[in-house]
């Protein structure tokens, strides 16, 4: 059994991007893992680590090719993304900011403006993004802070609080109120500078203590009749919200990247421990029960991975439909890998606890702390499911005639397809065309159940993708039947959201190894017989069909050798592996 490293571009940029911050196990490197547990013990910012990322030019990365910068596609970005997060969680979210802070400039600001912020950006300037407010949280429709309109432009005031990088950066991507109509056009988004903002215009706020992501800049800005040019307007005036919304779309895929790296990280401590503990006589690694924790948490990761590569792809292939694509991404990535880790710290014991030296830094104990609020960026896991119950009327009537958009599709699987530019102007509130993943999966079961019956696929893999077809196909009537209620959503509502979900995680590892079993079957690996995918589509049939245990082989037992291998290699465990310096778990 071998592991080539992938082709795949994304992901061999990550990993020189890996081998350029050097290894993270030797405690003399500025990115190592010790580094980042003492800086977490200190409640303290990791000014010099991102200073490093600076020097190595990810502030570039940010930015899109259009404007002057090296953003070539949001797949990238993402990979990138993980790479970090899979050394430390914090830095990843420190650093990783900016994006989030431009990217409503990227989605909704003219050319001009869209340039302009290019170059502070590429240049090193820092920029959050100032969306909540302490008395409203998630509810950005009813902000208090307020734009009032004047002769050159716009007297800024109110607080906003629990913003990443809101002292450390110099300019605030701001949502504020500019009319009083009582409405979402109510909103627009300004650009502020505070260096060119008086001090008595702004007050900094205290960053809060945090449970996780210790050393973040978690704190807010409060503003005094602070004087913004009408310059800085991004969009039109009123339109702060849909814009806001639309740049969700982005970073919701986006912070799949935390979760993975979390992940990556997590299963790598847990792996190699039970590959090194001696218990009863025998190494950890051939229990019985530590095997199936292990094999569980990794399939649970390469379904993530799974659904994080074809989402991330879909930003350009599949845009229209991204108010859908967005809010299942968020809600089945974190939740996965929340759940994941929580597992692996069982596989660990009390080193899962344990901090500072005394046993990897304390490696595992952060990451599961730090990864607790991914779920919470960038809008909740009830706010995410809450999305796609708004949706239920057309995601029924599309699914119902199992249409798609087959070019779009095809681009977002197949990894070896040309990704088309990503075109702002094809984002929309309502994914008018559903879920062409959700709406095809039809299609991957019948083409899984032919490659069965023709001997190039076990039959144990077309059972199961036949059992989520069944699944699928009662989600449509679920879906059809459903009434939508004007105040109060039903729990049940929230239960056929998670559903549909699954189903598309399950269509994307379908639609994923379809499109690119036959160029990635190196060496009878993960890739052969469809063995990733039938133990990640028995993951998801848990969930799917709780209380209903899977029958057959144990198709998980099979995946430990390929886990263990990966991990014996150096190699991240992942459906694309690729080197990791050496080292590093």
């Amino acid at each position: 059994m071998t592991t080539p490293a992938t082709a795949h571009p994304s992901y061999r940029q990550a990993a020189l991007l890996d081998h350029r911050l050097g290894d993270p196990d030797d405690d003399g490197r500025l990115f190592s893992y010790a580094r980042c547990g003492a800086l977490d013990d200190r409640e303290e910012f990791p000014v010099e680590i991102c200073r490093e990322l600076d020097f190595l030019g990810l502030p570039a990365l940010y930015v899109p090719a259009a404007y002057g910068g090296a953003l070539q596609s949001y797949e990238q970005v993402l990979q990138l993304m993980r790479a970090i997060a899979r050394r430390d969680l914090t830095v990843a979210i420190a650093h990783g900011k900016t994006f989030l802070g431009a990217v409503s400039v990227w989605v909704g600001a003219t050319r001009e403006q869209a340039e302009h912020l290019a170059s502070q950006v590429i240049n090193g300037a820092v920029v959050s993004w100032a969306l909540t407010e302490r008395d409203h949280g998630s509810d950005l429709l009813a902000g208090d802070v307020v734009a009032r309109p004047g002769a050159d432009g716009y007297t800024v005031s109110g607080e906003k609080w629990l913003i990443n990088n809101a002292n450390r950066g110099r300019i605030v991507c701001l949502l504020a109120r500019t009319g009083e109509a009582g409405g979402a056009r109510d909103l627009s988004l300004l650009l502020v500078d505070k260096e060119r903002l008086g001090r008595h215009a702004y007050r900094p706020l205290p960053a809060v203590k945090l449970h996780g992501i210790r050393g973040a800049d978690i704190s807010g800005v409060a503003f005094t009749d602070a004087p913004v040019p009408r310059s800085a307007l991004i969009g039109g005036e009123g339109s702060g919200a849909e814009i806001v919304l639309k740049s969700l779309q982005l970073t919701r895929i986006l912070c799949a990247a935390l979760s993975l790296g979390a992940a990556d990280n997590a299963l790598g401590l847990a792996a190699g421990f039970a590959l090194e503990r001696e218990a009863y006589g025998r190494r950890l690694i051939e229990l019985p029960q530590t095997r199936r924790l292990l094999a569980q948490s990794y399939a649970d990761v390469l379904a993530a991975e799974a659904v994080t590569l074809v989402s991330s792809r879909s930003i350009h292939s599949l845009t229209g439909e991204l108010a859908t694509v967005s809010a299942v991404t968020k809600y089945v990535v974190p939740t996965m890998i929340d759940q994941a880790i929580t597992r692996l710290g069982t596989v660990l014991g009390a080193r899962s606890l344990l901090v500072g030296p005394t046993y990897q830094h304390g490696r595992f104990q952060k990451v599961q702390r730090d990864h607790r609020i991914v779920g919470i960026f960038d809008g909740n896991t009830l706010v995410n499911l809450h999305s796609l119950v708004n949706h239920f009327p057309l995601l029924a009537r599309k699914l119902r005639k199992r249409t798609g958009d087959a070019e779009g599709l095809a681009a977002a699987t197949s990894l070896d397809a040309p990704l088309p530019e990503f075109d702002r102007d094809q984002l929309s509130l309502v994914p008018r065309t559903g879920s062409s993943l959700v709406q095809r999966l039809a299609d991957a079961v019948a083409e899984v159940s032919a490659l069965a019956a023709r001997g190039a696929a076990p039959s144990s893999l077309a059972r199961r993708a036949e059992a989520v077809g069944a699944v699928a196909d009662g989600l449509a009537v679920e879906l059809a039947a459903h009434r939508p209620t004007a105040v109060e959503v039903p729990a049940s509502a929230f239960g056929l959201a998670e559903k549909y979900a699954y189903c598309y995680a399950a269509s994307a590892a379908l639609h994923l190894w379809l499109r690119n079993h036959e160029s990635q079957d190196h060496d009878r690996g993960l890739w052969a017989d469809g063995l990733w995918l039938e133990a990640v589509l028995s993951r998801l049939l848990s969930r799917l069909r709780p209380g209903r245990p899977d029958p057959g082989d144990d198709v998980l037992e099979r995946l430990v050798p390929f886990l263990i291998e990966q991990q014996g290699s150096g190699v991240l465990p992942s459906l694309l592996h690729y080197p990791l310096v050496k080292g590093s778990a």
